[in-house]
């Protein structure tokens, strides 16, 4: 009876590793959404950004950043490369690529969706 569980956990695991792959040091991944290969974060969900913002400040806050979670960073994690961290007006921290500030869309249901691409200012974080 176990067998099933172990193989399907393996398939499991091999899907996800062959839409999506993190490079070393990274707080995202690149993944296969419906838009083509886009920033995804640990659950495979869509990353965006946003036209009001800028390199060191997140204009998404309050009733905003509930419909468009931010990427927050983890407790420890430091910056490098393209990485950077944007302290958000309530003093919590966010990850920024390229100078852009990353979000993930609340209608998103399901990993790889993009329903968000193009709604209010948002646009999905395509992998350049």
């Amino acid at each position: 009876m176990r067998k099933p569980i172990a193989f399907g956990l393996m398939l499991g695991a091999f899907a996800l590793t062959a839409t999506a792959t993190y490079a070393a040091g990274e707080p995202a991944m690149t993944g296969t959404t419906t838009a083509g290969p886009a920033w995804v974060n640990a659950k495979g969900m869509a990353l965006y950004t946003f036209d009001k913002d800028t390199a060191i400040k997140s204009n998404c806050n309050a009733k905003c950043a509930v419909e468009w979670p931010p990427l927050a960073v983890t407790a420890g994690a430091t910056a490098a490369g393209d990485w950077s961290i944007v302290i958000r007006d309530d003093g919590s921290s966010m990850w920024a690529y390229q100078g852009h500030p990353l979000y993930t869309f609340l209608d998103d249901k399901k990993a790889g969706q993009v329903t968000g691409d193009g709604k209010d200012g948002f646009h999905l974080a395509k992998v350049s």
